[in-house]
């Protein structure tokens, strides 16, 4: 296991719940990897990368950034990160 997880906690109904634990036996899986491969096929998760990857393109993330200095959520993990 080489990437590192965190651990999360979502509420489903009883019968939501059995259903998966019956999906996984089934499948001779986890309900952790069922949920896992559902969230990464999400294509709403994709869209909004691939967006933020077309804004980094365009300039307007560094742009963003010099107007509002105070707004960046974590400056330090931006490739154009600058010291202030």
């Amino acid at each position: 296991m080489g990437e590192k997880t965190e651990k999360i906690t979502i509420r489903v109904s009883s019968d939501t719940a059995e259903r998966l634990r019956l999906r996984a036996e089934a499948e001779k899986t986890t309900v952790t990897a069922l949920l896992t491969e559902v969230a990464e096929r999400d294509p709403r998760l994709e869209l909004a990368a691939a967006r933020f990857r077309e804004l980094q393109k365009s300039g307007l993330v560094e742009e963003f950034a010099a107007a509002f200095p105070d707004e960046e959520p974590d400056a330090g993990a931006a490739s154009g990160a600058r010291a202030a």
